[in-house]
């Protein structure tokens, strides 16, 4: 109490002296479960939504990627009715069989609970990796030793084994002309010597062509070893002029004006809901 008869804030019953006790924090050890829980379904989200690791198990598209590499797989963009392009590297599920007689992989019950959360490159045996040459509506050609044609178009190839020649001279399937069907995509290995790829599986129900919705995602960056990163972008000989059929530049027309329209849409309409 002081002289004035007030009552000093800190003395009285309400003051910390005699105030609720302090909540005491959770002990580390009882955080820590649900902690890794959480990260848990984080690292699950990620991987069936965003991103996911794999691992190239042969050497068919060396030099670009060696057996062993972990990639990092973009699954995002085809949420949004993204297909994939020419030039992309892409992860897809085996379309008919392609994989028959090749050694099965046998991880042990950690790595199986590893990748099925994305906290490991996948464990799936029956994902392959390839180079997307022709989508929807081209005419991709074989003649000789190449060069390889998309649409009549010569490609530069500087990814190809050095030491290979763009086109296989064989009666395998090295030697082909093909005109890709819509919703499917023709793929091809780096190591075109050694590589089953759309051009040795015509035999199968879908005629050598991936279906789309076969197509897992575009792999994106080289993860490791960590003396190999580097991304995985698209060679500028897809970007040349005149790649594209008639019919494509059309419905890139036709596709672009609602999109711009769209992108200009959604700022103003979240402007206009500031202000009211």
């Amino acid at each position: 109490m002081n002289e004035d008869g007030t009552r000093t804030g800190g003395q009285g019953p309400d003051g910390p002296e005699h105030g609720r006790p302090k909540k005491q924090q959770r002990s580390f050890w009882k955080e820590l479960p649900i902690l890794i829980g959480i990260a848990l379904v984080l690292a699950l989200l990620i991987k069936t939504f965003l991103v996911q690791a794999f691992s190239i198990p042969s050497d068919s598209m060396q030099n670009t990627l060696q057996r062993g590499d972990r990639v990092l797989v973009d699954k995002l963009t085809p949420w949004f009715g993204s297909e994939p392009e020419r030039g992309e590297v892409v992860v897809f599920h085996d379309p008919d069989n392609w994989l028959a007689g090749e050694p099965t992989p046998d991880p042990n019950p950690l790595q199986k609970a590893l990748s099925f959360i994305g906290l490991m490159p996948s464990a799936e045996e029956k994902d392959l990796i390839k180079r997307v040459i022709g989508v929807g509506g081209d005419t991709v050609e074989c003649k000789g030793t190449g060069p390889l044609k998309v649409n009549g178009k010569a490609l530069n190839e500087p990814y190809v084994y050095p030491g290979n020649t763009p086109c296989s001279q064989d009666d395998q399937g090295g030697q082909f002309k093909v005109k890709v069907p819509e919703g499917h995509i023709w793929v091809m290995g780096d190591h075109r010597q050694n590589s089953r790829d759309s051009r040795y599986n015509t035999a199968d129900n879908n005629q050598g062509f991936v279906p789309v919705d076969k197509v897992v995602g575009r792999a994106v960056v080289i993860a490791w070893p960590i003396n190999r990163w580097t991304n995985l972008p698209v060679p500028d000989t897809f970007d040349q002029p005149g790649l594209n059929t008639p019919a494509q530049d059309a419905a890139a027309l036709t596709v672009a004006p609602p999109a711009l329209a769209l992108a200009g849409a959604v700022p103003f309409a979240l402007w206009r809901r500031r202000r009211a």
